[in-house]
């Protein structure tokens, strides 16, 4: 589905990632994991269309993205939760949510696509009215979440959707993110709860100082001794 060929990306004169390249396969999970600065965000960027990549490529369903800006990425099904939620907070819950559907082919099913966030989210329902900068940060996840849903995504990149979460809400997001991708949709998980995500994910890369230095099944990864040094505590 996606396909990230030999990326190098800049900030300035810093470069961040370095020759990057890794696949996406339809309807899986996959994680990206690594330390803060590895370049994880970064490569999140690049796919959305917000940083431009100086070499290499993005390759979507055989499309190169290059000349594709990243507000027209949403049409091919690419969506964003970013880190931070980045909710408009004196807006409703509803409001938030419905910005959502603005891709042309999310609108005729924005209806059911709301039926399917308030299954998934029924808090969501029960506060349609409130402001979104109200909620508790759990709920504004979820409102995250649920407005990228609304795209209609083909793949859903999370930027740490856990982040600063009780454990009893990164047991609710997690098993979310599995129904999601139960659901038919594609996954590309950025996570800082390495453990969790490698558990969740069927493949997944690691990233350190914007170098792809690992990479298999999830579950294999689990085992391997330089991610259990160096991740994993043990």
């Amino acid at each position: 589905m996606l396909r990230l060929e030999s990326v190098d990306a800049f900030y300035g004169d810093l470069q961040a990632l370095f020759e990057v390249s890794f696949e996406v396969r339809d309807k899986e999970i996959l994680a990206l994991v690594g330390a803060n600065a590895a370049g994880k965000t970064t490569t999140l960027r690049v796919i959305s269309g917000l940083v431009a990549p100086r070499r290499g490529q993005v390759l979507f369903n055989g499309d190169d993205l290059g000349r594709v800006p990243a507000h027209r990425r949403t049409d091919f099904g690419i969506v964003q939760v970013p880190e931070g939620r980045r909710l408009f907070p004196f807006m409703t819950v509803m409001e938030n949510l419905l910005l959502g559907a603005h891709p042309e082919r999310a609108r005729a099913e924005r209806n059911q696509s709301l039926e399917y966030v308030h299954a998934l989210f029924p808090v969501l329902a029960e506060r349609r009215a409130q402001l979104a900068g109200s909620l508790s940060g759990g709920e504004q996840q979820m409102c995250a979440i649920g407005r990228a849903l609304m795209a209609k995504p083909r793949l859903l990149m999370l930027d740490e959707p856990t982040l600063g979460l009780a454990p009893v809400l990164v047991g609710k997001i997690f098993e979310t993110v599995r129904t999601i991708n139960a659901d038919g949709v594609t996954v590309l998980l950025v996570e800082q709860n390495v453990r969790q995500a490698l558990t969740l994910a069927h493949r997944a890369c690691v990233l350190e100082s914007g170098r792809l230095v690992l990479a298999g099944p999830a579950r294999d990864l689990l085992g391997d001794e330089r991610l259990k040094r160096a991740y994993l505590g043990m």
